[in-house]
């Protein structure tokens, strides 16, 4: 009975001041985020719930930080309350351990690490779509139409207005001015005075009218053409001329809430894992891309056939055919290059022409000389129980070599070879249209290649760095989780070694270690995305830092010891001031006799 009701009495001493800080900390952050969007939002002529839709949905993302901040301020004013009345301490005498008494704070603290990793990955990115689709429709939207009297009104598009004089009735208006650039990507000017008129809306607000009397309409031409032939200056006499503006650019409209579902924000912890995953294929497709992009240039190369996807899988022939037409069409130049090269070397070398070839197919065949000449060796396989001495063995290996030395001089690429004259030689023997196109060729794939890399590489540092930050929104889901029950073991200890109760001490502590867990997490965010340390490290850090201060405050408390202890800075003085003191005493004495 004595521990209900001592769960009891913590967790109504408890609950009010959570509701009350928790309340606090959202109007708090509620007014950090309306100074950043204030310029968005004021002058707009937004309604009341539009404004207080908006606000809605942005608490609704601030629910993770507020959790924390709640928890950390309250436990600090309950647990400093009752050590400042004593109640802590009769807690303890009657055999009532710190952590027992701590222990519905605790279950606070995991139903709202609980809470708030729910409304992180399933509320908060609902919310925050439909925050972004109605702040982007804010934004689009041009301020409320404001005619003031000799001031030049820009909010229509293509028109500038002046009013010389407006009524209090707010119809009637005199001494107009318009300047009417609808026509000014041809040349034409146009200019619009009137001495009275009147202006209204019509169509439930969708136009504007602006009915003029007594006025003229002047219209000036630019000239134009091969001539410059002058156009004449126009001006038109109006007793009543009408104008009519749309409104609809000052309307609040609703954008497709799916444009923005890419968003990380609006994302859940597997829809991030799927993005990832997403952005680890688009990395590895470029890189194949490059690669492939180099080896259309080299025919011996193969290409990366690797499938990341079904609309980059290559299509095969069915494999009912023949395997040497299939591998033809696979390998593609690589192996047209190495048959042709074949099919010179398998010509009788009598003819000029192919002595002259003879060099450049020598070159070809040291890169692949096992598909152009095929050396038989003796035959490995050897009777059974066959033994034979080092001798026999040795001169065996001997006329290997010899035989296979005989055979390569014998072939024709061998004997009709020359050393190597180097490019520059063949480049000579080119004619010039010749050589002109090989230049080109060749300057135009270094440039095709060089361009590719280059935009390869600028490309993958943002996209890395977006996978970076994928895990690191991913992770802080988790760690904003966690902090709820470490803040729980920093605040009620905290509140039980300072003795303090009300909104003074606690609200002091709890800021300093708020924002020490806030600049950490800011702090870790630009380590990750520079890629100092890895995303998901990042993401945990904050939590990593906080857990061993919150261990070192919770033993502190339970010995009832200061948060730091001073004794042993007093001994070192002490033991300092006495060893001064015995090095005066001799001095003193040697006075004395």
């Amino acid at each position: 009975m004595i521990i209900k009701r001592l769960d009891k009495l913590m967790a109504k001493s408890f609950a009010g001041p959570f509701v009350v800080t928790f309340a606090i900390a959202i109007f708090v952050l509620m007014m950090q985020v309306l100074w950043v969007y204030l310029d968005d939002i004021a002058g707009k002529g937004l309604g009341f719930f539009t404004v207080l839709e908006l606000m809605a949905y942005k608490c609704v993302g601030l629910v993770p930080l507020a959790l924390p901040l709640a928890l950390l301020i309250s436990s600090v004013m309950v647990l400093g309350g009752m050590a400042e009345h004593y109640e802590l301490s009769s807690f303890k005498s009657a055999g009532t351990s710190l952590l027992r008494v701590m222990r519905p704070l605790i279950l606070f603290g995991i139903i709202s690490a609980g809470v708030s990793f729910a409304c992180a990955d399933y509320v908060i990115p609902a919310a925050n779509l439909q925050f972004g689709a109605r702040m982007y429709d804010i934004q689009q939207k041009k301020p409320t139409l404001s005619m003031e009297p000799g001031v030049f009104n820009d909010d229509f598009s293509q028109s500038s207005i002046r009013l010389g004089k407006r009524s209090e009735n707010g119809r009637d208006i005199a001494d107009i001015l318009i300047y009417d650039h609808t026509k000014a990507s041809t040349g034409d000017l146009g200019q619009i005075v009137a001495k009275t008129g009147e202006m209204y809306s019509e169509n439930d607000g969708s136009f504007f009218v602006m009915k003029l009397y007594d006025g003229y309409q002047y219209s000036e031409r630019k000239n134009t053409g091969k001539n410059r032939s002058s156009l004449p200056f126009v001006r038109t006499r109006f007793d009543s001329y009408t104008k009519v503006f749309d409104l609809s650019e000052f309307k609040l409209g609703k954008t497709n809430e799916t444009l923005f579902r890419t968003n990380r924000s609006m994302l859940a912890t597997w829809q991030l894992q799927e993005g990832v995953d997403s952005i680890d294929i688009d990395i590895a497709v470029r890189k194949q891309t490059i690669s492939n992009h180099v080896v259309n240039y080299l025919p011996l190369a193969r290409k990366d056939t690797t499938v990341y996807r079904e609309k980059f899988a290559p299509q095969f022939e069915s494999p009912d055919e023949d395997d040497a037409e299939a591998r033809t069409r696979i390998e593609g130049d690589s192996t047209a290059a190495t048959s042709s090269i074949k099919d010179i070397v398998d010509q009788p070398a009598t003819s000029s022409q192919t002595q002259r070839q003879l060099p450049q197919v020598a070159t070809r065949v040291n890169k692949t000389p096992s598909n152009i000449v095929r050396i038989e060796n003796a035959p490995t396989t050897k009777p059974k129980n066959a033994t034979k001495s080092k001798d026999e063995k040795r001169a065996e290996v001997t006329f290997r070599q010899t035989e296979a030395k005989r055979r390569s001089l014998e072939n024709p690429l061998v004997q009709y070879g020359k050393d190597w004259p180097g490019v520059s030689s063949i480049m000579d023997s080119l004619e010039k249209t010749a050589f002109t196109r090989v230049i080109n060729r060749a300057r135009s794939a270094a440039r095709s290649i060089t361009s590719q890399a280059q935009s390869t590489q600028r490309i993958l540092p943002g996209v890395r760095e977006s996978r970076v930050k994928h895990i690191y929104d991913m992770h802080m889901k988790y760690s904003l989780s966690l902090v709820c029950i470490i803040f729980i073991f920093i605040g009620a200890p905290m509140g039980a070694i300072v003795r303090k109760g009300g909104f003074g001490y606690p609200i002091l502590v709890s800021i300093i270690f708020f924002v020490i867990f806030i600049i950490l997490t800011i702090f870790c965010r630009k380590l990750a995305e520079s890629f100092v340390v890895n995303g998901a490290f990042a993401g945990w850090l904050p939590c990593i830092i906080l857990f061993p201060v919150s261990l070192y405050i919770t033993s502190r408390a339970l010995k009832d010891a200061k948060l730091v202890s001073t004794d042993g800075i007093t001994r070192l003085f002490s033991w300092a001031k006495g060893r001064v003191k015995k090095q005066e005493e001799p001095g003193d004495g040697a006075q004395v006799q």
